[in-house]
């Protein structure tokens, strides 16, 4: 499946160069200023506004109580000294503190195991104990046990493993949900949580009772291709008639799913399914899927969650699948691995392609990495299941990247188990954000951006400093993997929790997330300035310049590695001057028009037009 909308191909092209005359300005020095400072908020904070929330949102009230202190705080040129006041808050910043244990103590009582694991991140978040109210790797692992009760397979098994990657599994829990891998025959599963028992029992750290043979001889067998067969079915969305040259021609999106749960619970692409959730479509849209040939039965089929971000859905049908896969493995494949794709190109179901994995941490989506695969992937694969040679999900193919021709890739499965309990909530699966874009440097992730009226704004957080510390941890990771690092720590968390930052400038910030827009910054473009949106977008990082020609109406400061700017040829002290800058929304593009002199060509006049994709992958 190729996706609804594409930018045009011209967009990725190379920037064309033009000869052109001198351009006079009649920008003054301190209207270029304004333009490259971020916007401001122009209400005052008030102490009473900071009340307000203490009761009713206790995280919103110490998010506000950082943004007075920023504002208002002792030798801040912004604000006064006004130590009545900061006493003031310091109180009211306990009491929401108080409060916010209160609503973790509340949930726990009532058994909200899900509610009271996220109070107890933004406990966490502020360096509160919470040995005493609930750590979070047990209220997930009671969340687990509960929704095992309630007959939520899937749900349950991605809880233990959550909770085992922050806290070791004991062996009796292991075990626990050992017995129900086996009862509801999902055999990589099984084989995950034995791996568990084992371990400890290894470790001598536990000692536990011997597992069975049938228990033990399930866990170990392997499923064959034509079992995992099985569990693949072909999606058809049907868009009605379309009208081409004057004739009716049938509009019918074709993909692959694979079941996660014998409920009918089965993970495709949110791009195979999107005219049946996306507002903006507002036409005819039925979808099916299809377990057989094309004289199969269609049998109707529902979406249950979305993320966009993603790439991935969650659909639901009413027909009990034969093999299930699982999600809980968290397989990362190395380079030069074997790999097959399973699906229905062009229609063709039950297709099994073979290849290697290509490449790893390919930035394609706005949210983590990509896996890079050869196998042979065709419309209506997107969807399908990739899996090693031991029948382990390593990925979830999505085809068709219209710059990348002749090349396939695949979600991480370990991103989809990620992903995969927002979407279990139902609808539009929501995502934390700040409002950061960082670009990856030698000294760390650096904060090139700070989107206007978002978390990080409201916080003042420094463009130009680096992201120390996220919730009190230092993220590392291989070069070219700090970012979805980064984000993958966020990423498991809901919006309106508090996460805390801490800078290279010695700044340490403490904001509530809001909810992720679609697309950042086609948002941020709305409210910001062209002149600011150049270095997020393009890697061109812009300052005043003190003449009023053409040749001096910006400088050029800074190119990011790697840019479109660097890719572009263009080198610090360049002057430039924008002729235009260009949103196209729906096809997810940007285009700035410039004129520049650079000085690698002798200072040659010339006008460059540089495209951007507006889904950036380089956001918090």
């Amino acid at each position: 499946m190729y996706g609804k909308t594409k930018a045009p191909s011209r967009v990725w092209a190379a920037g064309v160069l033009i000869l052109t005359g001198t351009v006079n300005s009649c920008v003054s020095p301190a209207v270029k200023e304004k333009r490259l400072a971020p916007p401001k908020v122009s209400a005052e904070l008030r102490i009473d506004d900071i009340k307000r929330y203490v009761t009713e949102d206790p995280a919103q009230a110490i998010h506000l109580a950082g943004v007075y202190e920023m504002l208002y705080g002792p030798g801040n040129p912004r604000g006064v000294e006004q130590a009545e006041a900061l006493e003031t808050i310091t109180a009211l910043k306990t009491e929401a503190i108080g409060h916010l244990q209160a609503s973790q103590e509340a949930a726990m009582r009532e058994k909200r195991w899900d509610d009271a694991a996220s109070l107890s991140r933004s406990l966490a978040s502020l360096g509160i104990s919470v040995e005493q109210t609930g750590n979070e790797p047990d209220l997930v692992l009671a969340h687990g046990k509960q929704q095992l009760a309630e007959g939520n397979d899937l749900g349950a098994f991605l809880s233990a493993v959550r909770s085992h990657g922050l806290q070791p599994l004991s062996i009796d829990d292991a075990l626990f949900f050992l017995e129900r891998a086996v009862a509801v025959k999902q055999r990589r599963t099984a084989a995950f949580f034995l791996a568990l028992v084992d371990q400890g029992q290894a470790d001598g750290s536990e000692t536990g009772p011997v597992i069975s043979e049938e228990l033990r001889g399930y866990a170990q067998g392997q499923d064959t291709a034509t079992d995992m067969i099985k569990g693949v079915a072909t999606v058809l969305v049907d868009r009605g008639i379309r009208i081409e040259r004057g004739r009716g021609i049938p509009d019918r999106i074709l993909g692959s799913a694979f079941f996660v749960d014998a409920s009918g619970l089965l993970i495709t692409n949110y791009h195979v399914i999107s005219s049946e959730v996306d507002p903006a479509y507002e036409g005819y849209s039925r979808m099916y899927i299809r377990m057989g040939g094309a004289s199969s039965p269609r049998i109707p089929a529902k979406v249950i969650g979305w993320d966009k971000a993603m790439d991935l859905a969650l659909i639901k049908a009413d027909v009990e699948g034969e093999y299930v896969f699982s999600v809980v493995d968290r397989i990362i494949p190395q380079v030069g691995d074997t790999v097959y794709a399973i699906g229905s190109p062009v229609g063709l179901e039950k297709t099994v392609t073979s290849g290697i994995v290509s490449a790893l941490g390919r930035r394609l989506l706005q949210i983590g990495d990509v896996i890079q695969i050869d196998a042979a992937v065709n419309h209506g694969n997107s969807g399908g299941p990739v899996v090693d040679k031991e029948g382990r999900l390593v990925g979830i193919v999505f085809a068709g990247v219209e710059q990348y021709q002749g090349l396939n890739f695949a979600v991480p499965a370990e991103r989809l188990a990620a992903a995969l309990p927002a979407m279990l909530q139902g609808g539009k699966a929501e995502r934390p954000w700040l409002g950061l874009t960082v670009s990856e440097t030698t000294s760390g992730a650096e904060i090139i951006y700070v989107a206007p009226f978002t978390p990080g704004a409201e916080q003042q957080i420094k463009e130009g400093s680096v992201i120390k510390r996220i919730n009190h941890e230092t993220v590392t990771a291989p070069q070219g993997d700090l970012i979805p690092a980064l984000q993958d720590r966020l990423f498991p968390t809901r919006p309106g929790e508090l996460v805390s930052l801490e800078t290279s400038d010695g700044n340490r910030y403490v904001l509530k997330s809001v909810a992720r827009p679609d697309v950042p910054l086609a948002e941020a473009a709305k409210k910001d300035s062209r002149e600011r949106m150049a270095a997020p977008l393009f890697g061109l990082i812009l300052a005043p310049s003190l003449g009023r020609s053409f040749s001096s109406s910006y400088l050029v400061k800074r190119v990011l590695r790697g840019s479109i700017a660097d890719e572009a040829g263009l080198s610090e002290q360049d002057p430039v001057s924008i002729r235009g800058f260009r949103i196209n929304e729906d096809e997810g593009y940007a285009l700035l028009q410039i004129d520049v002199k650079k000085r690698r060509m002798g200072y040659l006049e010339t006008s460059m037009q540089l495209p951007a994709a507006l889904a950036s992958p380089d956001t918090l």
